[in-house]
């Protein structure tokens, strides 16, 4: 089916299973750079324009066709490493995405990185982590858990699904009243909860509803009392825990971040503020360093349509912007 969308010459570069295994996503990209640099006469010789004779010729051109290939894989890797030099991406992270980016072969900075980044991190809507329907947002003072908490209880109602938004955040001035208004627009109800016990208590009396979205307070990550405190509020509720994280945060302070949430039972990150940003190498260290998988984004501050499916796609456009990609294009790249 490749082949017949994009031609002979058509490689695939990665498969993966969505939905269950009931969708195969492939990833695939034409190779045309013989066709490209080289004029073939008809049965697919070059002609340098002199006489050589068949060996030599051969010879010739498969030295000059590897040189040209080693130029632009250099020109490909030099790109993607400045880009993930520029956005702090770790030591470790960089070289795993490097020796990836190498292996696909690719000559666009872009879709090598993006061929890396599928191969490397997992990416997967929250609803598709676990069967729970309950799910508790975690992360460090001022994430933007409590605007991620009303984005995904916006979609649900979107979608046309029953929801109900819970609080533990009741001490923070202002906190409740924010997620209130926008429960009241979302015409939802909201409760408030002031320990692990009666979370689980309102999440058995709404058993029937599609959808629970519970917002924790900002506690110290660093502080071994409020990590046991966001523990007994996970394994009272048997909520499905997830890493709310903003952009632009030190890299090495987001692994460390990721390093100390993980053990609680969390699978997948959020990032929040990736309009706000211009560096996302937290990003994937959190995520590289706690095997997590990227769900939504925050991409704006609208609570109505301001999370977006984060894809390998979406992130390597982030990463790498039209303009770095163009300038490899017009200096003699894919």
């Amino acid at each position: 089916m490749i082949r017949d969308s994009l031609g002979e010459d058509a490689i695939i570069v990665a498969t993966r299973e969505d939905k269950g295994g009931k969708s195969v996503s492939v990833t695939a990209a034409v190779d045309d750079r013989r066709s490209q640099e080289y004029d073939y006469d008809a049965d697919h010789s070059y002609d340098p324009g002199f006489e050589v004779s068949k060996s030599q010729k051969a010879a010739e051109r498969d030295e000059w066709l590897q040189y040209d290939e080693e130029e632009e894989n250099n020109a490909v890797m030099e790109v993607i490493t400045d880009t993930l030099i520029q956005h702090g991406v770790p030591e470790d992270v960089t070289d795993k995405l490097l020796m990836t980016s190498t292996i696909m072969g690719l000559e666009q900075p872009r879709v090598a990185l993006l061929a890396a980044l599928e191969e490397t991190f997992k990416f997967k809507s929250l609803f598709d982590i676990s069967n729970k329907n309950h799910f508790i947002f975690i992360g460090p003072p001022g994430a933007g858990k409590t605007l991620t908490v009303a984005k995904y209880a916006a979609q649900a109602v979107i979608d046309g699904h029953s929801a109900v938004v819970m609080s533990a955040d009741i001490e923070r001035a202002g906190g409740i009243e924010q997620l209130k208004a926008f429960t009241d627009i979302l015409d939802i109800a909201l409760e408030r909860v002031s320990s692990a016990q009666e979370l689980a208590e309102k999440i058995n009396e709404y058993a029937d509803i599609d959808y629970i979205f519970v917002d924790m307070p900002g506690l110290n990550p660093y502080d071994p009392k409020e990590i046991n405190v966001i523990d007994d509020y996970i394994q009272a509720s048997a909520c499905e825990p997830a890493l709310v994280l903003p952009a632009a945060t030190d890299a090495y302070e987001s692994e460390d971040l990721s390093k100390i949430y993980t053990p609680l039972g969390v699978r997948a990150i959020i990032p929040t503020r990736l309009d706000m940003a211009r560096r996302y190498g937290g990003l994937l260290a959190a995520a590289y360093a706690g095997n997590l998988a990227f769900a939504e984004a925050g991409v704006s501050q609208n609570v109505a349509g301001g999370l977006d499916r984060l894809t390998p796609k979406r992130l390597a456009k982030y990463l790498i912007p039209n303009t770095v990609d163009q300038t490899h294009d017009k200096d003699g790249g894919a």
